[in-house]
């Protein structure tokens, strides 16, 4: 067998996927308000973070993470994979002293910023290309090590030597496994299997270790990019009635593969620790990276330009990442920000509903089709509707914790309303409720779906 080829540039028809895997390879780096004593930014790094074996035994943490996934290569294809991921970098302060040697400092002035202990992360990759014949059978197996690494930065303040930087890498080992099988079905149809594991050792003395320094030893936002030279991949989320049964087969363990080539294109696959849909994209009008998918980008840059200089100062001084934040926020023109306000991504025709004039669309007045408080819904073969007493049941689907209490108390209907799903919804006021006029005067009910309660009498 011929072995991978270990591939020096990186594959240009992941240019796009890449836009997103960054955005999942830096999700939760720095979140804002981006300084290093925030608490949100105590405990770093919740997705694709694999650890020594060793160390991860009994622990909640992985180890590794398995992609599965379906393709259609044709004759003589090849397939390109990136595997991305960030190298913890612990970053210890020290200042100078009047005697002219180092010592170690909780904080370190310097002119624009103040330095603090930080584990920064560095990108690093593992890129490869091998013909998708030679992965039946056996498979492949590319072991990769990243040594241990240590460097110095001195920190300037006024023109003068005010102390430096020691950052440390420990090494890192891994090991990159890949296979195909042929499924069953109309198509020569294969199952991609990439698993990608950390087998790097946990010292015999490392005792009790704290998760930050199983960090330094780990593989942190681990992820892959995956493309065909010749052919497609399947979608895992929406798969063809063909391949339905081999993909809901195949087994995603801590990352999921969605496609992520330019347009509709197949060829890319991107398998994140993530969630995502299949094409993924940034929004166009996002100017920078925020490192916190979870805020809106026209908020967290409003709130970062308000933030005071002393606490931009802390945040520059915490990660150079952090500091290009606060340098877009601080200059970005009103017209920018403005954009970031919202978008129209499509527009459709919509066709005024037959019913009462001006009335807005979710006003059931605007539907002469339905009427709240004369509709009836069977209920275990008995209608119901207002004016019905019903006993309530909450079904496994409900996520609010109030509605434990409620489960067997006993409620009256007050209307029958339908969505624009087509589903259906009692609204009703609970049995006892002292404040049950002031809901039916300002029309706040409770809402339960038929199959979650139980008729208690006739209408």
């Amino acid at each position: 067998m011929t072995a991978p080829t270990l591939t020096a540039r990186t594959d240009p028809r992941f240019s796009l996927a890449r836009q997103v895997a960054d955005a999942v390879l830096f999700e939760g780096y720095v979140l804002y308000p981006y300084r290093a004593s925030a608490a949100k930014n105590q405990l770093r790094w919740q997705f694709g973070v694999l650890v020594p074996p060793a160390w991860g035994a009994g622990r909640a943490e992985h180890t590794y993470q398995r992609t599965e996934c379906l393709m259609e290569p044709r004759r003589d294809a090849t397939l390109s994979l990136e595997l991305r991921f960030l190298h913890a970098q612990r970053r210890t302060v020290q200042r100078l002293g009047s005697d002219g040697e180092f010592e170690t400092a909780e904080s370190l002035d310097a002119d624009d910023r103040v330095y603090v202990p930080w584990d920064e992360g560095v990108e690093e990759s593992v890129e490869l290309s091998v013909p998708v014949a030679e992965l039946t059978g056996d498979g492949v197996t590319v072991p990769f090590t990243r040594p241990a690494h240590q460097e110095t930065e001195s920190v300037r303040a006024d023109g003068r030597i005010a102390g430096r930087l020691l950052r440390r890498r420990e090494r890192l080992d891994g090991a990159l496994r890949l296979s195909a099988d042929e499924i069953d079905g109309p198509y020569a149809a294969l199952r991609l299997t990439a698993v990608v594991q950390n087998t790097g050792d946990w010292p015999s003395d490392g005792g009790e270790a704290e998760r930050d320094d199983a960090l330094l030893r780990s593989l942190v936002s681990a992820h892959l990019l995956l493309g065909l030279s010749d052919g497609s991949f399947v979608s895992m989320a929406d798969p063809p009635e063909w391949a339905k049964g081999a993909a809901a087969h195949c087994r995603n363990e801590h990352t999921w593969p969605v496609l992520a080539g330019e347009g509709d294109r197949a060829d890319v696959m991107l398998s994140s620790p993530i969630i995502l849909e299949d094409h993924p994209r940034i929004a166009p009008e996002s100017l920078g990276t925020l490192y916190d998918a979870t805020e809106i980008d026209e908020i967290l840059a409003l709130r970062t330009a308000a933030l005071t200089d002393q606490e931009k100062r802390e945040a520059r001084g915490t990660d150079d990442r952090a500091g290009a934040v606060i340098d877009l926020a601080d200059t970005m023109p009103p017209e920018v920000l403005e954009r970031l306000h919202g978008a129209v991504r499509a527009l459709r025709e919509v066709t005024e509903p037959a019913g009462e004039p001006d009335t807005p669309w979710w006003d059931p007045a605007g539907d002469p089709s339905v009427d709240p408080a004369h509709d009836r819904v069977l209920v275990d073969g008995r209608e119901v509707g207002a004016g019905s007493r019903v006993r309530l049941r909450p079904g496994s689907r409900r996520t609010d914790a109030q509605d434990l209490f409620l489960h067997g108390r006993t409620a009256m209907v007050e209307a029958v309303l339908h969505d624009v799903d087509g589903l259906v919804h009692l609204a009703v006021t609970v049995d006892g409720d002292p404040g049950a006029d002031l809901r039916r005067e300002q029309g706040r009910f409770l809402y339960f779906q038929p199959d979650e309660v139980t008729p208690l009498e006739d209408a």
